[in-house]
């Protein structure tokens, strides 16, 4: 019973001194005043306008609205790291566009063949389909996932070269651009 009374205290206490108004500033301290008169405001953040903009983080960059509540890219080496970054988030971005296109044509249209390998089975429950049937062949023969893994590193591997170049500055080209653009979507983009 003493014990909740104290649990009860202690939690007004620290519910009331919310409410307590802040400490002044001596008027006696003649050089701190002197200090502070000195300083500047730090600009703020366009994504979150109670916070400071990041020093780190060029107002020049593609789609930059200052959006770094931790400041992590203040606490990276070089502006390198940052394109590294940035090519990391394009690339992650692309790849759930792609995975959102995949699981929405996957319920609209069936590719001939795909009936015969795993049913009328929904996209939740492929993976687990295409494991089952490699474990359960003993042969190894369907390596699905396999198959995705070296596809997918090959081209991790191929890209790397313009993602290392970028990193080191010695390459012009922004973060996410290729050269790809096999249909002109990209043709008289100023951006």
């Amino acid at each position: 019973d003493n014990m909740y009374r104290a649990v009860l205290v202690a939690a007004v206490i620290g519910y009331a001194s919310a409410f307590t108004a802040p400490v002044l500033p001596s008027t006696h301290a003649v050089g701190r005043t002197n200090a502070m008169s000195g300083m500047r405001m730090q600009a703020k953040s366009k994504a979150i306008p109670f916070l400071d903009a990041p020093p780190a983080l060029s107002e020049s960059m593609p789609g930059y609205v200052g959006f770094d509540p931790l400041w992590v890219s203040s606490m990276l080496p070089d502006a390198g790291y940052v394109k590294f970054l940035q090519e990391a988030e394009i690339k992650h971005g692309r790849v759930a566009m792609l995975a959102a296109a995949g699981a929405i044509v996957q319920d609209i249209f069936t590719f001939p063949g795909v009936k015969s390998v795993i049913g009328d089975v929904k996209m939740t429950s492929v993976h687990d389909k295409f494991l089952s049937m490699e474990a359960g062949s003993g042969k190894g023969d369907m390596a699905a996932m396999h198959q995705l893994l070296l596809w997918l590193g090959l081209l991790e591997i191929a890209t790397s070269v313009a993602i290392i170049q970028s990193f080191k500055g010695e390459t012009s080209r922004g973060p996410g651009e290729f050269g790809f653009d096999p249909l002109n979507f990209g043709k008289g983009n100023s951006a």
